[in-house]
């Protein structure tokens, strides 16, 4: 429904703004989301498959903590991580001060420092905090083959390097491409950091399009040429590999690789480790906790309380309406092996790959057509005003929320059922087991881990979730990701720092429990 709103307001009315955004926005803003997208999935690639590879092939000091402390990043919000950044390393900030106390620098003006107001900071911020969609992946799937690929490969005489790049790499590509897609469309999506970065991106486009010039059918033609792009690249990456077949073997419990690291090599291993929690969790972690230890006052705010029961119950709510469409979709598919039903299962999880700024107007249209639509038949019956049900409430946050985090619910699960033989299925229809019975005494039991990590990845997505919050939020509903932008967009962001801890601190429980799920199902293959 969003998708056909998009495509109908587009082609129902004509913007006044397009020839100029077409001559000045647009080229612009196509070219640097098109470097972000290419900065991002070089660097989340890159640091995503590096830790990957270490943790699950070495043993090395550290390697246990690492393993999970990798996960940490996931927990941090990008635009969080954009503000902190900022602080962190501003001429004010501790890095800038220490380098003039060093050096005896008196201005900036004597010294050269990075910009990180700035493309390419943009690139090392979003990166520090989306790589772990790529550790997950690539780690699993390194887990999963038992490292027998690897052995048999330095039985026949290859080197460390030739077994990482001609073996390991490719045959973790379908784990890399799903990890970086799902970086490049939390990056796409973005508003909050690259507003505050002055980096402006096709989701910025379509923000200020619609809100600063006021032009709706111009911000929904960006949006489809955005949709396009998107769908474009995904289809391309799909193509390029979609004769190649990969099988994996049982998963050997998890344990530390084959060689022990010592000397340099480990400590380069340590580093290399350490380095992306530093950048993706520890600094934002600690500039939020030195600015929330000045302002504890804040936790007497009713509003702040507020915000934190509403972000909690909205992504619980947005959890489990998930989880349970997801599932709905991936059974049914077992169980008919339909293809109009797999079909429909690949169009519900689009959503993904729509920006929350896009998929919040294409959810805002129908919804308040509808919502206006009941209350004009309630007046003319019953003189009865029943206002925005729908369109001006809660219902829009978790619409947009299920329809964005489809693809990781619907996956999680349908990942989990790959996993379970249809003998079972068979075995319990054959003692007389109805499919219902079926499902509840035997799948169900099996499917916990699944629904388990299905329920926490859309729990702490929809926790951090911003570009479509601002716009579908009813009037006065604050949760802790709108509480903060908006401390931030007064210049304010030391008054968001106990808000935006506390969004870190929502998000830390379950990713270590997610972390511990999926190592939990892999090591049971």
């Amino acid at each position: 429904m969003p998708l056909v709103a998009l495509v109908w307001l587009a082609l129902s009315g004509t913007s006044s703004n397009w020839a100029h955004l077409a001559a000045t926005i647009l080229p612009e803003a196509s070219l640097v989301t098109f470097e972000l997208m290419l900065g991002v999935a070089l660097m989340t690639g890159t640091m995503g498959v590096v830790t990957a590879w270490l943790v699950a092939s070495f043993d090395f000091p550290g390697r246990r903590l690492f393993s999970w402390a990798l996960v940490l990043p996931l927990a941090v919000p990008t635009y969080i991580a954009a503000y902190a950044f900022v602080e962190f390393l501003h001429f004010a900030g501790p890095v800038q001060t220490a380098i003039r106390a060093i050096f005896g620098y008196k201005s900036s003006r004597e010294y050269w420092f990075f910009e990180i107001r700035s493309l390419w900071g943009a690139v090392l911020i979003l990166s520090s905090v989306l790589y772990p969609y790529v550790y997950l992946t690539v780690r699993m799937v390194y887990l999963m083959q038992g490292r027998k690929a690897a052995d048999v490969a330095r039985t026949l005489g290859a080197s460390q390097a030739s077994v990482f790049f001609r073996i390991l790499l490719p045959l973790a590509r379908p784990a890399i491409a799903i990890g970086v897609t799902l970086a490049l469309m939390e990056a796409v999506n973005d508003i909050g950091a690259v507003e505050f970065l002055g980096v402006r991106t096709l989701t910025f486009a379509v923000y200020s399009t619609w809100l600063n010039r006021g032009d709706l059918y111009g911000a929904t033609q960006i949006a489809l040429l955005m949709l396009a792009v998107i769908v474009l690249l995904v289809t391309v990456e799909r193509l390029a590999r979609r004769r190649q077949r990969f099988t994996l073997g049982r998963a050997d419990r998890p344990q530390p690789g084959s060689e022990r690291l010592t000397g340099g090599r480990a400590a380069l291993a340590v580093v290399a480790c350490a380095l992306p929690i530093l950048l993706g969790f520890a600094i934002p972690f600690l500039v939020l906790g030195d600015y929330a230890l000045r302002r504890l006052d804040q936790l007497a705010d009713p509003a702040l309380w507020r915000a934190l029961t509403h972000t909690v119950v909205l992504a619980s709510i947005t959890g489990l309406v998930t989880v349970a469409a997801g599932f709905l979709l991936s059974y049914g598919v077992r169980l008919t092996g339909s293809k109009r039903l797999i079909l429909m299962s690949r169009l519900a999880v689009l959503g993904y790959a729509v920006p929350g700024t896009v998929l919040a107007i294409g959810i805002l249209i129908p919804l308040a057509g509808l919502d206006n639509f009941v209350d004009a038949r309630m007046r003319e019956t019953f003189d009865v005003s029943t206002g925005l049900l729908l369109s001006g409430s809660g219902f829009a946050i978790v619409y947009a929320g299920f329809t964005r985090f489809m693809a990781m619910g619907h996956g999680s699960l349908e990942s989990g059922f790959a996993k379970l033989s249809t003998h079972l299925d068979m075995a319990a229809r054959t003692l007389g087991r109805a499919p219902g019975a079926t499902l509840v005494e035997v799948l169900l039991p099996l499917m916990r881990p699944a629904l388990l990590t299905a329920f926490l990845l859309v729990f702490v997505e929809a926790s951090k979730e911003l570009s479509a919050t601002i716009l579908l939020r009813p009037f006065d509903f604050e949760t802790l990701a709108t509480f903060v932008y908006a401390q931030t967009s007064r210049s304010a962001f030391e008054d968001g720092a106990v808000a935006a801890l506390l969004i870190v601190l929502v998000g830390i429980l379950p990713v270590a429990i997610l972390n511990r799920s999926i190592l939990a199902e892999t090591a049971r293959g």
